[in-house]
């Protein structure tokens, strides 16, 4: 950590404020109505001004907060500088864009605060509900006052697991073939549609673990702190760390047994 660099807590203070601006700014344009802005990877990889308009908010007000900052953005990505103070924000303005354009109310902003590289705090609030969720490095995880602690589940075929699917169509039928051959193993799946989001049930055990391919670190870096912070371990396969390849976030009891599994099943492989 640079020597003048401020406390997790005030980052998080930070981050607490301004996600909560843009989830209500999320929210209101959904009820005013929304539509398709532009596709990405996919033609079901969609954005929505509502995307765009958060984002914006978030760097303009985080530009004013602490201006020698960077940012990492989902829409905009690294923004308009690098900054130089080695505070650096990922931003993903509203995790779970298909959710939203539809009306299902699991969606949410999440914002994040790294200090040269190291996550130190992070913020996911489901801009429909309000719950919200927080963490800072080696200060726990949180959620309306409550410190957070993963499952105790030790029994693979006890586990409810989420997951995710990409939006390339060969991806989805990938991971599709790995649910498949994994669902027989476990209690059950649930596919939800916002990586943030699953991540922070995994931290209250609300669901015993949870894996992705695909994950950028806008879906990965509020969400992972959030869930490392209430005991989960979180890893990639043999080894690597969390990432693109995979994200495995599962109790310490859990994440062998079902590392192994998905590491047969080819859970990183495919497109």
């Amino acid at each position: 950590m640079t020597r003048s660099a401020p406390a997790p807590t005030e980052l998080l203070a930070i981050a607490v404020d301004v996600a909560r601006e843009a989830a209500r700014t999320a929210y209101r344009m959904r009820a005013e109505g929304v539509s398709v802005a532009a596709t990405k990877s996919t033609v079901t990889d969609v954005v929505t001004a509502a995307d765009r308009a958060v984002e914006r908010q978030v760097l303009d007000t985080l530009a004013k907060l602490r201006p020698d900052d960077a940012v990492l953005g989902e829409e905009y990505g690294a923004g308009e500088g690098a900054g130089s103070s080695g505070v650096r924000w990922i931003v993903d303005p509203i995790d779970g864009t298909v959710n939203y354009l539809y009306g299902i109310p699991y969606c949410a902003v999440s914002l994040a605060a790294e200090v040269d590289g190291d996550m130190v705090a992070g913020v996911v609030r489901n801009l429909y509900t309000g719950e919200e969720w927080t963490a800072t490095a080696g200060g726990g995880a949180w959620r309306d006052g409550r410190r957070l602690r993963c499952s105790t589940e030790t029994d693979l075929g006890q586990t409810l697991v989420a997951t995710g699917f990409g939006y390339d169509s060969a991806r989805r039928a990938h991971q599709a073939r790995v649910v498949a051959e994994l669902i027989p193993h476990v209690r059950d799946i649930r596919r939800l549609g916002a990586a943030s989001l699953d991540l922070c049930l995994a931290a209250e055990g609300r669901v015993d673990a949870y894996y992705e391919k695909g994950l950028a670190a806008w879906d990965l870096a509020a969400g992972g702190l959030v869930a490392a912070e209430a005991g989960l371990r979180v890893g990639g396969l043999a080894g690597r760390p969390a990432g693109p390849d995979l994200v495995l976030a599962a109790p310490p009891a859990l994440f062998a047994p079902l590392h192994d599994r998905l590491a047969a099943l080819d859970a990183s492989g495919g497109p």
